[in-house]
């Protein structure tokens, strides 16, 4: 009956493996997220640096723009005004050289001067009492119209020879025209016809060419530029002048009039840029608008760029830090393995010496202290076996008496009944018996002898229970020739007969059969008595008492050595892989198979035990 045991292991999936490994106080994880977190701070520093210094380089990159924003327009009003200037000085000479402004000359001259420039929407001339003298080209002036209360009139006569520009106004001095003009004037003071008279040169320039320059101006998405006059604070232009005139909405002309450089206010809740520009000789101020909400939108780009810099590289400082620390930790863990190994039981291990300097002279030393470990078990191997050798050969010397006194009594109660033969063949058998026990102090001897033996050992039983039973012994040819350990065939057969066939009421039958069977010597003991249950055949083997295994199956009686006894000497000279097998069934009986190596010489033999 043989029976299997099977062992199940638990099969941890590969994420409880990882879980496991970066435990919260493992090296790996200490050592992964300590330079993780340093590597994260080490970045999340850089990344507000960096954020800062891109947000104040942004500030200062849209301050500086528009800066130059304004100053370009700044610069095309100022050369505008300046060509203006100047044609205004050519219609000055062309027009009062002489004096004599109704001169067919004149009259070309202008018709010139407005053929080559189309801003130039009307040229007239007026004395102190705002008479007309001429204009061109020649429209009628509005009986309504009141020029000396016109504000170009006061300029001009305020301050002569002073080039005045008014602010942005629709033409009122003609009938059907209604032109959105700058006027410059100036009081000039000619001779004309001989006598001294102060005019005033008046000339309109359309200012849809100074919308177009200030409206060609980008400052962001939804930035502007307004100009103000500086003398009366009003705004001279703006991209909603509608809205403006009609109070929808409104500037900080007050503090664009007193500020020379740029500034920051706050409108319907917006924060915006002003940067302030005063154009040169007109007495006009620039005023750029930037909304910051747009620069903020610049900062919230890099904020999130950079947040996408911060995890990608946190993500690879994880990835670097793990394959960092699982190399670190690498000779650890195997030494953890190792060490988990010996604790199972498992010395025959070593630890490489491979990895750190520290790890190496740990695993130096772990190596030592194993080997030291190896040595003394052993040696203690060595000194139990020893002592179990001593203790079953002490075992066997107090069973030879024994059994020598049942013999001995035996031949005196045949001598008794006058048996002469029998005695003869028992004290024969006995002394031969005696003779191969002895075997000159050697533990193996040859199965040739052992099978003598007990076949000696057979005849002396068998005369003792008066031929209750027959024995055979059959053995192949190449197993005589081998050797074994002596007496183990003999507690078998004794235990054969007192357990198997002395109970019998039919005649027992004993046979002791040997063979080699590839790299195994098989020797066998049957017998056909009672037999044993599954329980008890399970048992057998087992030292402890159970109501499977009785006393009387863990030390036999008579003069056998115990059958546990063989299988531990057979196990202890020949290793575990050897030993005794049961076979047996109730009123059938039993077979015990003694298996060992093969051996063909004393040396090999005892190079197999060592």
């Amino acid at each position: 009956m043989k029976i299997t045991y099977t062992k199940r292991y638990s099969v941890l999936p590969f994420v409880q493996r990882w879980v496991k490994r970066f435990r919260a106080h493992s090296i790996q994880s200490i050592i992964m997220w300590s330079f993780s977190a340093f590597i994260l701070l080490i970045v999340i520093v850089v990344a507000v640096l960096l954020f800062n210094k891109f947000s104040r380089s942004a500030e200062q990159s849209v301050f500086l723009n528009a800066q130059q924003i304004v100053d370009q327009v700044s610069y095309n009003l100022e050369d505008y005004v300046d060509g203006m200037a100047q044609l205004y000085r050519a219609i000055e000479e062309n027009m009062l050289a002489d004096g004599q402004w109704d001169d067919e000359q004149v009259t070309k001259q202008l018709d010139t001067i407005m053929r080559s420039r189309d801003d130039i929407v009307s040229i007239a001339l007026f004395n102190d009492q705002g008479d007309m003298l001429r204009n061109h080209p020649a429209i009628p002036v509005k009986p309504s119209a009141k020029v000396t209360e016109q504000s170009w009139f006061h300029s001009a006569m305020r301050v002569s020879d002073h080039l005045s520009f008014s602010l942005p106004h629709v033409q009122n001095l003609y009938d059907q025209t209604f032109e959105w003009v700058v006027t410059m004037s100036k009081g000039i003071t000619v001779v004309h016809d001989g006598e001294p008279m102060y005019v005033i040169l008046l000339v309109d320039i359309n200012f849809k060419k100074i919308d177009e320059l200030s409206s060609r101006i980008s400052l962001g998405k939804r930035g502007y530029a307004y100009i103000i006059d500086e003398g009366a604070g009003n705004i001279v232009y703006h991209p909603q002048q509608q809205l403006i005139y009609m109070g929808l909405r409104n500037e900080s002309v007050e503090r664009a009039l007193t500020s020379s450089e740029s500034y920051i206010d706050e409108s319907d809740g917006v924060k915006r840029l002003n940067t302030v520009k005063s154009v040169v000789n007109i007495g006009w101020k620039i005023v750029g608008v930037s909304y910051l909400d747009e620069i903020m939108t610049t900062r919230e780009e890099v904020n999130r760029y950079l947040v996408r810099v911060v995890a990608i590289v946190l993500v690879l400082a994880i990835a670097v830090s793990l394959i960092l620390s699982a190399m670190l930790t690498r000779p650890i863990r195997r030494m953890g393995r190792t060490m988990k190994a010996v604790e199972r039981g498992d010395f025959d291990v070593e630890l490489p010496l491979q990895g750190p300097l520290e790890v190496v002279q740990l695993s130096s030393r772990f190596n030592l202290m194993l080997n030291k470990i190896r040595q003394l078990m052993k040696q203690i191997v060595k000194e139990q076996e020893s002592k179990r050798k001593y203790e079953l050969e002490a075992l066997q010397a107090q069973i030879n008496p024994h059994f020598l006194y049942n013999t001995l009594n035996s031949v005196v109660r045949m001598v008794g009944m006058s048996k002469k033969e029998e005695v003869i063949t028992m004290i024969t058998s006995l002394s031969k018996l005696f003779r191969l026990s002895l075997s000159k102090g050697k533990t193996s001897i040859s199965v040739r002898e052992e099978l003598e033996h007990a076949r000696h050992y057979l005849t002396i039983q068998q005369m003792r229970y008066k031929q209750k039973f027959d024995f055979a012994i059959e053995a192949d040819e190449a197993a005589l020739s081998c050797y074994t350990l002596k007496l183990v065939l003999q507690p078998l057969i004794e235990n054969a007969i007192v357990h198997g066939i002395e109970y019998m009421v039919d005649q027992g039958h004993i046979r002791i059969g040997a063979a080699v069977k590839g790299e195994l010597l098989e020797m066998t003991v049957t017998d056909n008595g009672v037999g044993m249950t599954p329980e008890m055949v399970e048992g057998i083997l087992d030292a402890k008492e159970t109501p499977h295994n009785p006393a009387q199956f863990i030390n036999t009686a008579g003069s056998g050595v115990a059958v546990r006894n063989v299988h531990d000497r057979i196990r202890l000279y020949y290793g575990k892989r050897y030993g005794l097998e049961f076979e047996s069934e109730q009123e059938a009986g039993t077979t015990v198979r003694i298996r060992i190596p093969v051996i063909h010489d004393m040396d090999e033999e005892e190079r197999e035990h060592d």
